[in-house]
């Protein structure tokens, strides 16, 4: 068995378990598979095994190594994780079914733009900076309500909201203000919990856990 397999194999009976202690026996949030910098070889056991959910950070990578796999392997969702540039939008939508990293309103009517063109049907979350750091993107959370209707005028799907807490703090209190604002705006899905947290944020009804080092191991690059 390739090592990412048993390793994704291992997270969902720590997420069973943890569900099982929430006494939630519906709850079946998603797992990301995060594959930014590993190569198809590492990618390929995954997709065998069955598992259909994949996360990129760059729109150049992400074209370059799953047009083919998702020809092959037609039941893939790819997940659009990082920050997304307005001048690569037209490639972003052509190849990715989830866009989590919407975080203002030019890129917004440009989403929404080639949306129509393309016909395609891509589900997105609006990225919140919860931490009020410059150094990441997102909206703030005093914004997010105008935000969310100005992209509901723009026909964009949007089905969530998204949150990267910040280093080094307890990412419960981030957890807990994304899931009192996905409440607020009456949204279904929630992206949120990496390798380090996932545990913590399945407390906080997370639908979608981005992760990475856990499945695929460090990355050298």
């Amino acid at each position: 068995m390739h090592h990412t397999e048993s390793n994704l194999i291992e997270i969902q009976k720590k997420i069973k378990s943890k569900i099982d202690n929430l006494n939630l026996p519906s709850y079946k949030p998603k797992i990301i598979a995060v594959s930014k910098t590993f190569s198809e070889q590492d990618i390929i056991p995954l997709l065998h095994y069955g598992h259909n959910d994949f996360g990129e950070n760059k729109v150049q990578e992400a074209k370059r190594k799953w047009v083919k796999l998702k020809n092959d392997f037609k039941n893939v969702k790819l997940h659009m994780l990082g920050k997304l540039q307005t001048n690569k939008v037209k490639h972003a939508v052509e190849i990715f079914d989830y866009i989590h990293s919407l975080d203002n309103l030019k890129l917004a009517s440009k989403l929404a733009d080639e949306v129509k063109k393309k016909n395609k049907d891509i589900k997105i979350f609006i990225q919140v900076n919860l931490g009020g750091e410059k150094q990441k993107s997102g909206i703030e959370p005093s914004e997010i309500e105008l935000f969310y209707k100005n992209c509901l005028s723009l026909d964009l799907k949007i089905v969530g909201t998204m949150c990267i807490p910040p280093d080094n703090e307890d990412p419960k209190f981030f957890f807990n203000e994304l899931s009192k604002l996905n409440q607020k705006l009456n949204l279904n899905e929630i992206s949120m919990g990496m390798t380090n947290d996932y545990l913590v944020a399945l407390e906080y009804n997370t639908t979608f856990l981005r992760i990475g080092s856990g499945i695929f191991g460090q990355r050298t690059k």
